[in-house]
């Protein structure tokens, strides 16, 4: 059954097999700095706080930096600091030279001591590496979390964009031995559009107890449906930043998926971005969907998918259209199944 599309306060949830307990819809600063301003940067942090929503996510190199200043200011002026559970993730280029980039140990606590600093604040709640770094032994990237959280700079650790085996390496290493922080999120891109995380990287984070912050689950703002004749004028996907970024789902595949998506919003009385939302939000192994907005008006639209609960119907269909290429390994033949004696047996 599904209710119309009305703010109503944001549940919350537990950040995988950790006591840190976040909204269920995170509010995303990427664009803050630059193409959203700091009046509305402001706007939309007391709407989302007024909502319920407490995780606000940002990263070093978002704006150069920009995003995690204005952060800061509104932190200090706009909604107090103990109100809301900051994240945010280093790895990224931030200077020039090799120095400046890579989960190196001294790269890793520099960035940290920036952020630090251009948040205003003497720590951070969630600190994610942003990316896997194949030039610095993960274990010296590991160990770095672990001295960001013993000196208190750091309150909960995760990581970004991170592989199935990347995820089950950094976890099983860190469980390995008491005292070492855990890895308690991955934030990924994952939407109807991009579900290719479905192969191996939500089965890891269901089995290590590691909860998923979904980046881009309105596919990078092409389910809103606004792309269907081309990018507006006003659009990210009319800008020389963001144009790039979001052409590769404007494909066929990806028009079929919106279509049903639009057809299911009709059906339901709710808008297409709610549709989209809450149809990630309730994935397996998912926590928060990190929904970034360019005004207080549609990160509005993004609040009222918490209203909203898709008929199973609904999501079967939306599964359907959407499904993503599974195949050995990952989905193994039914000799692999749980009645495998049963299986032998009669063989």
């Amino acid at each position: 059954m599904c209710s119309h599309a009305s703010v109503r306060p944001v549940k919350q949830r537990h950040l995988g097999r950790s006591g840190l307990i976040v909204s269920r819809l995170a509010l995303g600063t990427m664009t803050w700095g630059r193409d959203t301003d700091e009046d509305d940067a402001a706007a939309q942090l007391i709407a989302f706080r007024e909502a319920g929503g407490t995780l606000v996510d940002t990263a070093d190199v978002y704006v150069d930096g920009e995003s995690e200043r204005v952060l800061g200011r509104l932190l200090a002026d706009v909604v107090p600091r103990d109100e809301l559970l900051v994240a945010t993730k280093a790895y990224s280029p931030t200077g020039s030279g090799p120095m400046g980039r890579g989960s190196s140990r001294g790269h890793l606590l520099s960035a940290l001591d920036a952020s630090l600093k251009r948040l205003g604040t003497d720590y951070v709640d969630l600190w994610q590496l942003h990316a896997w770094d194949w030039l610095t032994p993960w274990e010296e990237s590991l160990a770095a979390i672990d001295t960001a959280v013993s000196s208190g700079r750091v309150r909960y650790a995760g990581v970004s964009n991170y592989g199935g085996w990347q995820l089950g390496a950094g976890t099983a290493w860190q469980r390995a031995v008491p005292g070492r922080a855990p890895l308690v999120a991955n934030q990924v891109e994952y939407s109807l559009l991009q579900r290719d995380i479905e192969r191996e990287v939500v089965p890891a984070a269901q089995q290590l107890g590691v909860g998923l912050l979904p980046w881009s689950p309105l596919g990078r703002g092409v389910l809103t449906g606004k792309y269907r004749n081309g990018p507006p004028a006003d659009s990210r996907g009319a800008s020389e930043h963001f144009s790039t970024f979001i052409e590769p789902y404007l494909d066929e595949r990806s028009s079929s998926i919106v279509d049903a998506v639009l057809t299911a919003a009709d059906g339901l009385g709710v808008s297409p971005v709610a549709v989209a939302l809450a149809w990630v939000r309730d994935r397996p192994g998912v926590v928060a969907p990190i929904v970034g907005a360019r005004t207080a008006a549609q990160l509005q639209a993004s609040l009222a998918a918490e209203a909203v609960e898709l008929p199973d119907t609904i999501t079967a269909a939306l599964d359907d259209v959407s499904a993503p290429v599974i195949g050995y390994p990952e989905k193994l033949p039914h000799w692999s199944s749980p009645d495998l004696e049963t299986g032998l047996e009669s063989s």
